[in-house]
């Protein structure tokens, strides 16, 4: 059971269970800043090789070519989650230094392409900064928002950006999803990335 089946399967269970009446939203904590002296000692690189034997999916987050630009934006992306059901929301973390995340950003929409396990070169070619990304790159564009939706995705999931809060080095962008589609082909494979390849 994937994300969406396992929250539809949580509503259904809630729906059919009596409570108490409506639940009372918590207070919202005081946010602010971690001061260098209140950070745990961890190295980087443990981090990194810990956090690694969690294996993601990998996407392509894109959007359209805003005005003045010659090429459509886009990054590899493999931070990336369902949210909720209802309303149908997905969210992605990108880092704060990213040159791509602006661009996206002011489009106000993007399409997130879910990979398939053919696609690591793609992916690759997503992952550098300062060159064409696109180049030739087949896609097509998605029915909502416009942006592009490359070629022999796995899924692609079309959505206008609802929010967005930090998250130390890293933004994280909550988008509602306005389409979204899968390839026809049922043995379509996912691009996973683990301790610091591809599956």
């Amino acid at each position: 059971m994937g994300h969406a089946g396992a929250a539809a399967a949580a509503v259904r269970y809630l729906r059919s269970t009596p409570g108490p009446g409506p639940v009372e939203a918590l207070p919202r904590p005081e946010l602010r800043c971690v001061r260098a002296g209140e950070r745990a000692p961890l190295d980087q690189t443990e981090f990194r090789r810990v956090l690694g034997n969690f294996a993601t999916g990998v996407t392509v987050v894109t959007a359209s070519a805003a005005e003045g630009e010659s090429s459509p934006a886009g990054f590899a992306c493999q931070s990336f989650s369902s949210l909720s059901l209802d309303p149908p929301l997905i969210c992605f973390m990108v880092g704060r230094t990213s040159a791509t995340w602006p661009r996206i950003a002011r489009a106000g929409v993007f399409c997130v392409n879910v990979l398939g396990a053919h696609q690591g070169q793609l992916c690759r070619g997503f992952a550098v900064s300062g060159a064409d990304k696109f180049a030739g790159v087949v896609y097509d564009a998605a029915p909502v928002s416009g942006s592009p939706r490359l070629a022999g995705v796995a899924a692609w999931v079309d959505c206008t950006i609802q929010a967005v809060h930090t998250g130390g080095d890293h933004l994280i962008v909550v988008g509602r999803v306005d389409a979204l589609g899968a390839s026809a082909a049922d043995d379509v494979a996912p691009l996973l990335f683990h301790k610091g390849r591809f599956l």
